[in-house]
């Protein structure tokens, strides 16, 4: 089986700071891949990179099947929403923005469509509130909003970047479930902060601490990721392993707040 998405030899600076340094890294299309690694070690750096929305260097390649005529067919949630809340647009036509790249800009919603929209939403648990401005609703709702916008399109391969931000512990259950049906049909790479919770759920694991390192399982051990240079520690305690994410050489910043 050919991978969907290759990364070789892609390195990623910041002015004169490496932020991810000679990156290789092959995505096929039915992984579910969990993306760990401490503050600052460059995650969210790996998946803009895959996403071509920063410069790099090196080669990541799509294969052909992940494309549809033009369009990418590559979902997207962010970590922070750049949505502006004050746009006079609703929930649904939010879920609905998501076909723009299969109907360019001015395109015209069939009913159907709207119908797939209006799914999505009742799958999340916010049909209710189609209708309201995104200014009227919780960012949990927004959340849950823009992973339905991620999704209308069907895409091939969707990346999430910590999507638990701003949902309750109810929703977060109700997510993981839902990626797991999507997993069905779609590659996910996910990343996220408490691999304890998610190793239930993804595949495989990559951890990124400026290098990225493959691990073609969900079950890791603490010697592993000594071997990987990724600064977590693995603290069993009862069903679920916890983790808790140590300085890393290199970060001159100790608080634990930044990306």
């Amino acid at each position: 089986m050919n991978p969907i998405v290759s990364l070789k030899g892609v390195t990623v600076s910041y002015q004169s700071v490496v932020a991810i340094e000679n990156a290789s890294l092959s995505i096929y299309q039915d992984d579910f891949i969990g993306i760990i690694g401490p503050n600052g070690g460059g995650k969210t750096t790996l998946i803009k990179a895959i996403l071509g929305m920063i410069d790099y260097s090196g080669e990541v390649d799509f294969a052909a099947e992940l494309f549809r005529g033009s369009e990418r067919l590559v979902g997207y949630l962010p970590q922070q929403s750049n949505f502006d809340r004050a746009f006079p647009i609703s929930v649904l036509e939010v879920v609905m923005s998501g076909l723009q790249g299969e109907k360019g800009f001015w395109g015209r919603y069939r009913g159907a469509e709207r119908q797939r929209a209006m799914q999505l939403l009742e799958s999340v648990g916010i049909a209710d509130v189609a209708e309201k401005a995104i200014g009227e609703i919780s960012g949990g709702q927004m959340q849950r909003a823009l992973l339905c916008r991620a999704i209308i399109s069907e895409p091939k391969l969707l990346i999430l970047d910590e999507p638990t931000n701003f949902v309750d512990n109810n929703f977060e259950k109700e997510l993981y479930a839902l990626l797991r049906e999507l997993n069905k049909r779609m590659a996910i790479v996910m990343v996220s902060h408490d691999i304890g919770t998610i190793t239930s759920t993804v595949k495989s694991i990559v951890c990124v601490n400026r290098t990225v390192h493959s691990h073609d399982s969900n079950i890791i051990t603490q010697e592993q990721l000594d071997n990987y240079h990724c600064p977590i520690q693995i603290v069993s305690h009862g069903h679920v392993p916890h983790t808790v994410l140590a300085h890393h050489d290199g970060d001159g910043c100790k608080c634990g707040h930044h990306k």
